[in-house]
Parts: C-alpha cells; sequence; structure tokens
C-alpha cells in the first residue's frame, strides 16, 4: 500500500514537471489559417522594445522614486536596474534565437523546468503585462488631464483609493476614466492588426526618443549643481509635506543613503520592462533566430543610455523634494514650467510626446499579455478562448477584449504606484526563472544549436538572479505579500482548471504509468 501511494506520488510529480520538448516546441504550425503572422523585422522588434520600455517608468516613476527614497541618486538606480536587465537580456536572448515562439519566459520555462514552473511564471507574467499596461494608461490619465489644464475632477480621474486637499477640501477618486478609454482604443486597434500595430508604435516611438533628446539638450543648461548635493538622501533629511496633506519621512533604512538607492532601482525597473516583451512576439518575427537577440538587447541598450541621462537632468533641473510636494504626478512638465524659463512651450509639447509614448507602452503590453495568454491557452492550461484568432485579422480578439475588462479593472480602481510595484515583482520574478532556466537548459542539453549564447554562464545567470533577487526584497512588505497571494491564486487555479485540461498532461495520460504496472 505504501509503495503504491509512492508511485502515485510519483505520477503526480511527474505531470506537474513535464516538460515541452524542444521538438513539439519547433513544431509549432508555420503562418496559415489559425496561426500568427510574420510580419516584424529587427527594426520593428527594436521599435516594440522602445515602445515598451520608454513611458511611464522614465516619465513618472523617475520622479517618484528620486523624491521618495533615491533623490538624485536615481541614476544610479537605474545603472542597478539596468545592470539586472541586462544579465537577464542576454538570457532572453538566448532562448529567444533558441525558440522562437510566442509566449516569452512562460515558453522557456515549459521547456526547460516543466509545466507547473511554467504556469507559475506565465501567472507572473500577468502581473507584469496587465498590471503594467494599468499603470501605464493611469499616467496616461494624469498627463491627459495635465494637458486639459486640470479640466477633469480629481473624482473621475483617480483611484478611491487616492484623495487630494484642494482650498481646504478634500476630494477622493471614484473612478479612472480617462485610463479606461485609452485601454478601450489601443485594444481595438490590436484586434485589428500586429502590422499596423507595430506601424503606429514606429512612428510613436520616433516622436518620444525625439522629445527626450529634446529634454536633455535644452535642460542640460538649467542643470543646478546645488541639486546634485547630496547625491544620495540623508538620514536627517527633513520630513516633506506632500499634496494629500500627509507627512513623509526618510528615517527608514530604504528612504534614504543606498538603502534609497536600492529601493529606488525596484522603483525605476518598471521603466525597463518591455524588452522581454520582444520575446512574446517571437513567432510573428521573420527571422526570429537573428532577428530576437538585436531587439532584445538592441532596445535595452539604447534606452538605458538615454534613462540615465534624463535623470541626471530631471534631478539636477528640479530638487527631489518638490517631487514629493506637487510634481509626481506630471514631473516633467512640472520641471520645465517651474524650472525653465522661455521653455513654456516645451512643457506642452513634451506633455504631448509623452501621452503618445504612453500609448505605445500600453500597446505593447497589452500585445505581450495577449500572446503569453495565446500560447497558454493552445497548451490547454487556459481556457480556448483566449487563442480564438479573428476570422479575418488573425489576432487574438476575444483575448484583447478580455484584457481590456481585466486591466481595465485595475487602472481604474488602483492607485499608480501599487500598481506598478505589482508590476516589477512579477517582472523580477519571471527574470529569475529565466537565468535559472538557461542553466538548466545548459546542462540538459549542452550540443544544442544556439544563434545567440548568453556569455560567460553561469556566472552571468546567476549574477542575474541576485541583483534581480535583492531588488524584490527592496520592495515594500506589503508589495510582496500582495504578490505571494497573487501566487497563491494561480496555484488554485492551476490544480483546479489547468492540470486537468493540459494537453501535455492529458497525453501522459495516455501512456501506462508507473503505478499501473504495481496494480497489476
Amino acid at each position: 500500500m505504501g509503495k503504491l501511494i509512492y508511485l502515485n506520488i510519483t505520477d503526480l510529480i511527474m505531470k506537474l514537471f513535464v516538460k515541452k520538448s524542444l521538438e513539439q516546441l519547433m513544431a509549432t504550425p508555420e503562418e496559415g489559417h489559425g496561426t500568427l503572422k510574420r510580419t516584424l523585422g529587427a527594426g520593428s522588434l527594436i521599435a516594440l522594445g522602445i515602445g515598451a520600455i520608454i513611458g511611464a517608468g522614465l516619465f513618472v516613476r523617475t520622479a517618484d522614486a528620486a523624491g521618495s527614497f533615491a533623490g538624485p541618486a536615481v541614476t544610479i538606480s537605474f545603472i542597478i536596474a539596468a545592470i539586472g536587465c541586462a544579465f537577464a537580456g542576454l538570457c532572453y536572448a538566448e532562448f529567444a534565437s533558441i525558440i522562437p515562439i510566442a509566449g516569452s519566459a512562460y515558453t522557456y520555462a515549459y521547456a526547460t523546468m516543466g509545466e507547473i514552473v511554467a504556469w507559475i511564471i506565465g501567472w507572473a507574467l500577468i502581473l507584469e503585462y496587465a498590471l503594467g499596461a494599468a499603470t501605464v494608461s493611469i499616467s496616461w490619465s494624469e498627463y491627459a488631464n495635465n494637458l486639459l489644464g486640470g479640466r477633469i475632477p480629481f473624482e473621475w480621474c483617480h483611484s478611491p483609493l487616492q484623495s487630494i486637499i484642494i482650498n481646504g477640501v478634500t476630494h477622493h477618486g471614484i473612478i479612472n476614466v480617462p485610463a479606461l478609454v485609452i485601454l478601450l482604443l489601443l485594444s481595438l486597434l490590436l484586434i485589428k492588426g500586429t502590422q499596423e500595430s507595430a506601424t503606429v508604435n514606429a512612428v510613436i516611438v520616433i516622436l518620444k526618443v525625439a522629445i527626450v533628446l529634446v529634454f536633455i539638450v535644452i535642460g542640460w543648461k538649467f542643470i543646478n549643481p546645488a541639486n546634485h548635493t547630496p547625491y544620495t538622501i540623508p538620514a536627517n533629511a527633513p520630513d516633506v509635506k506632500q499634496a494629500d496633506g500627509t507627512t513623509y519621512s526618510y528615517l527608514s533604512f530604504f528612504h534614504h543613503g543606498w538603502g534609497g538607492v536600492l529601493r529606488g532601482a525596484g522603483i525605476v525597473f518598471f521603466a525597463f520592462i518591455g524588452f522581454d516583451a520582444v520575446s512574446t512576439a517571437a513567432q510573428e518575427a521573420k527571422n526570429p533566430k537573428k532577428d530576437m537577440p538585436i531587439g532584445i538587447l538592441g532596445s535595452l541598450a539604447i534606452c538605458t543610455v538615454l534613462y540615465i541621462l534624463f535623470s541626471w537632468v530631471l534631478t539636477g533641473v528640479a530638487p527631489y523634494q518638490d517631487f514629493m510636494r506637487a510634481g509626481k504626478e506630471a514631473s516633467v512638465a512640472y520641471a520645465i514650467s517651474h524650472y525653465m524659463a522661455g521653455y513654456e512651450w516645451l512643457s506642452t509639447l513634451v506633455t504631448i510626446a509623452i501621452l503618445a509614448g504612453f500609448s505605445s507602452v500600453i500597446l505593447v503590453m497589452l500585445l505581450g499579455q495577449s500572446r503569453v495568454f495565446y500560447t497558454m491557452s493552445t497548451d490547454g492550461l487556459l481556457p480556448k478562448v483566449f487563442s480564438d484568432l479573428h476570422p479575418k485579422f488573425s489576432t487574438p480578439y476575444k483575448s484583447n477584449m478580455i484584457l481590456f475588462v481585466f486591466v481595465g479593472l485595475f487602472a481604474a480602481f488602483l492607485p499608480e504606484t501599487i500598481a506598478g510595484d505589482l508590476t516589477s515583482v512579477g517582472t523580477l520574478f519571471a527574470f529569475v526563472l529565466v537565468c535559472i532556466g538557461v542553466m538548466v537548459l545548459r546542462k540538459k542539453s549542452p550540443d544544442l544549436v544556439r544563434p545567440f549564447k548568453t556569455p560567460l554562464v553561469p556566472l552571468v545567470p546567476i549574477l542575474g538572479i541576485l541583483v534581480c533577487s535583492a531588488m524584490i526584497i527592496s520592495l515594500p512588505t506589503g508589495t510582496q505579500v500582495s504578490a505571494f497571494c497573487w501566487m497563491l491564486v494561480g496555484l488554485i487555479i492551476y490544480f483546479t482548471y489547468s492540470r486537468r485540461n493540459s494537453k501535455l498532461g492529458a497525453a501522459m495520460d495516455v501512456l501506462p504509468r508507473a503505478s499501473d504496472f504495481e496494480q497489476k
């Protein structure tokens, strides 16, 4: 009896960690009826990455991290986050060149660590892409209202968890309507087609990169060296009164000094999510084995340089305390209008470009999420509705519509900081598993043809794991607990639905099991 129980447990473990062979992955049907179209070249993939990377992370989270935790040393926070992303990006590039299939880290985990790990990482990617899109749509709403001169009442463009004191009267948010509007418009564009979406994205990328460069060049001469001294926030920095009337203290370990710089890295890490979204479009790339590494590493390198220069100028133009008092929302426009005399016209132009830039980020996030859902659905781990393609546009249109509702709920009722931190946790966790996956595949299949090879394995993956794990630890405890609860919900769904409907698991059931022989 004991042996039979042992064998049944062994069967269960085998099913939980069943892996997709590389042969099964590469046997995915090429372009045709019921499959995604290969329409993206290397240039489109780099633009796709930049489109996802440069957005709310740069234009909103920079000021948040500087004002709350890192001060002018937010530039170092960006460097730490970039190093973690570089390690993970090199691992992503190797996987993307070997397995040019939609699904990103989820697909890679399925091939190296088994179904249960693939499910966990797919569930984590929901935090990255869905909440990422929600976070940026919230920022889009903030900048849109700034452009309109604050004509949208606070109640109708903020979460119920947010409040502000205006002329002695406290106003509470009800629902973020502008965030819902932009999510709907971009969801409809994605349903129309990937190539059309990529074209719109490319135009926006050119516009927002130009604006970032203009701000860096013009803002450089308005840098006040006093704003960069001291470079990190001192432990005795005076408290700051925020726009909602509350007082913010810098006494906590992660609110000043190098602890603040590390927490800042966890915050601005959000600014880098997107380069991995390139890998979700692998099945729509014309020459994925060559173009995917170029798209992933190229977009990451370009954005890292821009980020460091941008954050240096922003914290040099305006003192970091201002971003706590008044400038956290629409921080770039605030810095220009208050500290760059004679360039008020640039504030309006920057706001318009930022709105366009945010739109491209939301577009790529929604694209990435729907492609992860598409792949999980074709594996049977999610309902078939997520892989149903439009008969004319060959896009997962039902998935896009469901995502609009799902993401819209977060965008309408959560503040930007909560959604952004949860996004970072999901992404960092996915990066850790991808780094582990590279080491597993190197050991499991050392002779596999790798068009792109991650250098210095296992050193690079191990460093990626350490840096990304450190950033997870630096995030608020509440965010970590929320992410853990999210994972528990995911596991409940897996054991009640996904494991029972897994196509790979069903194929295993056809084969004789160890317990069957014991019963005989």
